[in-house]
């Protein structure tokens, strides 16, 4: 996974200004196809922004992120830059990109299926005009946004929750269903914004295996922010570590947990016992 010929995500010289503050600062790094990578860093070191620079949030005032896509008919590995996509969060999906986010974003006042039904509206063809003079198109697109709904929710457990208000799901549960709402958009990377904020150990523990299941069973590429230092240890392949919107380490988490500059700006003086 070290080889960069097999990068699904390469991240370069990107710099984020709002107005006079540098937020990320000439942040260079790879996504491995079929890994597990981990950001971190202290409150405020530029995660989040990177994320949303990812993921089309916002637009880089530098730099270049590449999504490197395998076309099954040509076997031609081609590049989508997200820069020029101006506020295009649904385009950075459509290439193949989903995310979660810290703060919960599920519609509470809507069922978990129809939760799982609106983030395949990209699939679903739902034009009005469409619907009404090619209703057989439009049935069978809903049928199957029915079915892949219903397919992540086996997945997961949770097809007995199905006609649920989401808003009454537990914490944990809500969690979970907001990573089987990105993963039916069949994204080739998906991005997990602190998905073990709020979690309890059992909580955790069942999201650490959920997060390998995505790599290991479904194909996916995981880029995660976290805070569970525990959880980075045990699930990452590699580790970006920011500091003041740069990066400041990068490796396998024996490289990080050993790094004296990580300790310094993120693990304070502990050792080995507090990761």
């Amino acid at each position: 996974m070290t080889n960069a010929n097999d990068a699904i995500l390469t991240v370069r010289q990107l710099t984020q200004r709002f107005g006079g503050i540098i937020a990320n600062n000439n942040v260079n790094f790879d996504v491995q196809r079929h890994s597990i990578t981990a950001l971190i860093g202290p409150n405020g070191a530029g995660k989040t922004t990177v994320f949303n620079c990812v993921t089309g949030f916002y637009r880089a005032s530098e730099g270049t992120i590449t999504l490197h896509r395998e076309d099954g008919r040509s076997a031609q590995v081609a590049k989508l830059l997200t820069r020029p996509l101006v506020g295009g969060s649904h385009q950075v999906t459509r290439a193949g990109i989903a995310r979660t986010f810290q703060n919960i974003r599920l519609f509470q006042d809507m069922t978990v299926l129809e939760n799982l039904l609106v983030a395949q509206h990209r699939h679903l063809d739902g034009n009005l005009w469409r619907g009404m003079w090619a209703s057989n198109r439009f049935e069978e697109r809903e049928r199957k946004g029915v079915e892949t709904a219903m397919q992540w929710l086996e997945r997961l457990n949770m097809a007995n929750q199905a006609n649920r208000l989401a808003g009454e799901l537990p914490y944990g549960s809500q969690r979970i269903l907001e990573i089987a709402r990105a993963m039916c958009t069949e994204p080739l990377l998906i991005c997990l914004d602190e998905p073990a904020a709020g979690l309890n150990p059992s909580e955790t523990d069942h999201l650490a295996s959920l997060i390998h299941q995505l790599r290991d069973e479904f194909g996916v590429t995981v880029l995660l922010i976290e805070h569970d230092m525990g959880l980075v240890m045990d699930i990452s392949n590699h580790i970006v570590v920011l500091d003041h919107g740069e990066v400041i380490a990068q490796g396998c988490p024996d490289d990080i947990r050993n790094n004296p500059k990580v300790i310094a700006a993120y693990l304070g003086t502990a050792t080995e016992e507090q990761v």
